[in-house]
């Protein structure tokens, strides 16, 4: 098993209906709480196990094709829960919700997410696409900044890159050393660090696993996710993704920033909008 595959393993728990154990583990932090792109792979699974059934009248809908998750407290290493249930499912795509929930270590719980789907089957789909949207020039991998790369001190907080291969853009990697850009892009290389495929579902996590955009915009804290929309277009090809951050509005201290993600035949596979908070430097 990959690494990916036990980090957003679920399990369903006897005797309650759609009802699911999982651990999130040390080794996806950021800062101080787990990725929230492996939060929502973790409840993107559960939905999978239980939208992906089929009934003998209509078919399984196992692929994410549009998945919405607003992010309530920072989900932290340890064991969780996820209670999903089925809202619809139809003939070509089906809606489930889930919610992923955590001991409070007074003797309740605390939601940590909330997720509103919709889910169908991604092989049944025609793979050719019409997009006005170009993939981004990269140079090759071997020419890219690598996670490795980073500050011991930076690495210390963010356990996450070592599960990841992740090559960034010279060009916006200028905030590691001081001189952001300011053109709100981060855009680079991304693989599993253990050679583990990607697939529909790991794309969940390929929308929020390069660093914030906020970074090249100057505004070097964390940026913590408050909404996230992800759609997922097409089963990956195998090989290196191509992800391409954007962010274009910052007001009130909130920022959107935008994903595009292209698989190794140049294909969109995925794309994601979310709101994040983004403090301003003290002048």
């Amino acid at each position: 098993m990959s690494e990916f595959d036990d980090g957003s393993a679920v399990s369903a728990r006897a005797g309650e209906v759609g009802v699911y154990d999982a651990g999130l583990g040390e080794g996806w932090r950021i800062g101080g709480g787990v990725n929230g792109g492996l939060l929502l792979s973790v409840v993107g699974r559960a939905l999978s196990e239980e939208l992906g059934r089929e009934d003998g009248e209509r078919p399984g809908h196992p692929h994410p094709l549009a998945i919405s998750a607003y992010y309530l407290t920072p989900g932290v290493p340890g064991p969780a829960t996820v209670r999903t249930s089925v809202l619809r499912h139809g003939r070509a795509v089906s809606n489930g919700q889930a919610s992923l929930v955590q001991e409070d270590g007074a003797g309740g719980e605390v939601e940590r997410l909330r997720v509103l789907a919709t889910y169908g089957d991604l092989a049944t789909m025609d793979q050719d696409a019409t997009t006005t949207a170009v993939p981004p020039e990269l140079p090759p991998p071997d020419r890219c900044v690598s996670a490795e790369q980073a500050p011991p001190q930076f690495l210390k907080h963010a356990s996450l890159l070592e599960r990841l291969d992740l090559r960034l853009d010279p060009a916006t990697t200028g905030w590691a050393v001081g001189k952001p850009s300011g053109n709100g892009v981060i855009r680079g290389w991304l693989r599993m660090a253990d050679g583990r495929e990607p697939d529909p579902l790991l794309l969940l996590l390929a929308v929020d696993a390069l660093p914030p955009v906020a970074f090249e915009l100057g505004l070097p804290g964390w940026a913590p996710t408050l909404e996230l929309t992800a759609h997922v277009r097409a089963r990956p090809a195998p090989g290196w993704l191509r992800v391409v951050l954007t962010s274009r509005t910052m007001s009130g201290g909130y920022l959107e920033e935008d994903a595009e993600v292209w698989d190794s035949e140049g294909r969109l596979v995925a794309l994601s909008r979310q709101l994040a908070r983004a403090a301003t430097p003290r002048r």
